[in-house]
């Protein structure tokens, strides 16, 4: 019971839906009232032959007007209880979708996207029927369970009704030992559903790779664990599940045969009629709804306890990124990195430390190092996807990052990160993302300046052509080039590539930091990259090793220097002389 004190938040809001919606079924339980009664007194009028065809056609009129009413009051309170229900599941959606929003990527490095999901489909789902059905079979049990009770009681005889009570006791005993079993197994259930769906989400997103190693049928048999757990552990639920419904119709076949038992002998005697016998055994029969009614409640609110529990916890994962912050202002200006040591959350190692410079306003900055330096991880402090210890670490302009508004602050950056994720809708739609209206022009010259417009109008559909999920139909060169389009687009205040040149030729490289440097004056540009050509234009270029800074300055300065970046940059600029001179060979001999 303690779901419905949770929700008492929504029940205080939809009380009037709740309140009109039992009071419908408190009608149509003393509606079912009638038809008994009117069983009753028509065989007690032929077994005393008073009954003639003008009171028959008046019990007729009656049943008949009786059932109108019942028809209406049931469609009523349909609306009202099951309306209110599919609005709690509205409701929690959209809050769990604001949830999963707002929270940091450390929070998705916990969590499975499968598991995640579970959450906003089946979990609500149970909870939802918690607030429907839950709240209809609670109410249904007890309204038409207890006026026909009293009924029997009032109009027939109280000894009788006492006495075909006598099993409920042990219903309500056994029932409330099951439903503490069916909390505990659907826990797990949906625990291993969780699972299952991970496993699914990622045998999908990962089919080429699969394939591309043949791992096929080892990928189907983990599957196939998965799913026989789910099955197993639902069975089990369901086994619990079973045992209301026979328990109950054993509880209402004793009471049967306890009422006419003792029914008989009371209509030998003369205490009731044999038609108050009919009426009540029907009135009996009438019990079997609530008390399965019943069972189904203990059911449903120990699903939709589990369920909301799970949901709850979600909800109150606290955000890792403070949301708090003292102006309103956009931030503009330099930005300053003082950062003594920071380290991911639960680990030791993998952050960076002693990173001291500053990108001026209207630079273009190119960060370098092997895989694993620290490239991104300063990227994503700059982003506040992580927030170091100390707010003084990062300055932008005046004011620390953490004292902007997050939105605000991220307003000022187009980031195209390593990961180049398309949404599964046109090139259009993909490239003008953070403005679907956005005319024609602006997302043309934004292809151009990345270089992929000429690769779009070779398309059958141009602009209109439909990438596939997560860009499956285009090139690792043309996701990129897609992506940086949609990041150019907004004209940010500080461009960030993060290793976004990686799967293009040198010579289109070329191309597109030509047309950067030509489009973008007086905006600040960031650029990781593994190929040095990539950063050499830049105002200045910091080398990192191991989360730390190892050398800094102009590709001239560090060319001098003759270190790390010295290095690289001839040994890429040697390949790429005998990678040219092979081709034209190659091109030569073919001519």
């Amino acid at each position: 019971m303690k779901v419905f004190k949770k929700l008492g938040w929504f029940f205080k809001r939809e009380r009037k839906n709740y309140t009109g919606g039992i009071i419908m079924l408190i009608l149509v339980a003393l509606m079912e009232l009638v038809p008994p009664q009117v069983i009753g007194w028509v065989i007690d009028g032929i077994r005393q032959e008073t009954l003639t065809a003008e009171i028959l056609g008046q019990f007729i009129i009656l049943l008949i007007v009786v059932a109108i009413l019942t028809y209406i009051f049931r469609y009523f309170w349909r609306i009202m209880i099951f309306g209110a229900s599919y609005r709690l599941g509205k409701i929690l959606r959209a809050s769990l979708y604001n949830k999963y929003s707002q929270m940091s990527p450390a929070f998705y490095q916990k969590r499975r996207t499968g598991d995640l999901m579970a959450h906003a489909t089946n979990d609500i789902q149970a909870v939802q029927a918690t607030a429907g059905a839950g709240i209809l079979t609670i109410a249904d049990s007890l309204i038409t369970g207890g006026a026909v009770l009293v009924t029997m009681a009032v109009t027939i005889s109280p000894k009788l009704t006492l006495m075909a009570m006598i099993p409920l006791p042990f219903m309500v005993i056994l029932t409330s030992y099951y439903g503490t079993l069916l909390n505990r197994g659907f826990k797990k259930a949906q625990a291993a559903f969780s699972m299952l769906n991970d496993k699914t989400q990622e045998s999908i997103s990962g089919i080429k790779v699969t394939k591309t190693f043949g791992y096929e049928s080892h990928d189907q048999e983990d599957f196939r664990v998965l799913s026989d757990d789910v099955v197993d552990k639902n069975l089990k639920v369901s086994k619990i599940d079973a045992l209301f419904d026979p328990t109950i119709m054993t509880v209402i076949g004793a009471s049967y045969f306890i009422s006419i038992f003792f029914g008989a002998r009371m209509v030998l005697d003369d205490a009731i009629t044999v038609g108050q016998l009919v009426t009540f055994t029907t009135y009996l029969g009438m019990m079997v709804w609530p008390l399965l009614a019943l069972g189904m409640f203990f059911n449903l609110i120990q699903r939709g306890s589990a369920s909301y529990a799970r949901i709850e916890k979600i909800m109150e994962t606290e955000n890792d990124i403070g949301e708090e912050y003292l102006i309103e202002d956009q931030p503009e200006g330099d930005i300053h990195f003082d950062i003594g040591a920071f380290n991911f959350p639960g680990e030791d190692a993998g952050g960076v430390r002693d990173v001291r410079f500053t990108i001026e306003r209207g630079a273009t900055v190119g960060i370098v190092g092997r895989t694993g330096s620290g490239k991104s991880a300063l990227l994503r402090l700059l982003l506040r996807e992580f927030d170091t210890v100390n707010p003084e670490d990062i300055v932008y302009g005046s004011h620390p990052l953490r004292d902007y508004n997050i939105s605000n602050l991220r307003a000022q950056f187009g980031y195209v990160p390593q990961d180049h994720f398309l949404f599964s809708t046109t090139i259009r739609n993909n490239i003008a993302f953070s403005n679907p209206d956005m005319d024609d022009a602006l997302i043309h010259e934004a292809a151009r300046l990345s270089q992929i417009h000429d690769d779009i109008e070779a398309f059958t559909y141009g602009y209109e052509t439909v990438v596939g999920e997560r860009g499956v139909s285009l090139s690792g060169g043309q996701k990129q080039r897609i992506s940086i389009a949609r990041a150019l687009i907004l004209d940010p205040e500080v461009l960030i590539l993060d290793d976004s040149l990686s799967a293009v030729d040198a010579e289109t490289e070329e191309r597109i930091l030509e047309s950067l440097q030509s489009n973008r004056r007086g905006k600040t540009n960031i650029i990781t990259a593994h190929r040095m050509s990539a950063v050499s234009h830049a105002d200045l270029i910091i080398v990192m090793d191991a989360g730390t800074i190892t050398e800094m300055g102009t590709h001239e300065t560090l060319m001098a220097e003759q270190g790390w970046y010295h290095d690289t940059y001839n040994a890429q600029a040697l390949r790429e002389s005998l990678k040219s001179s092979l081709e034209d060979m190659a091109e030569g001999r073919r001519n």
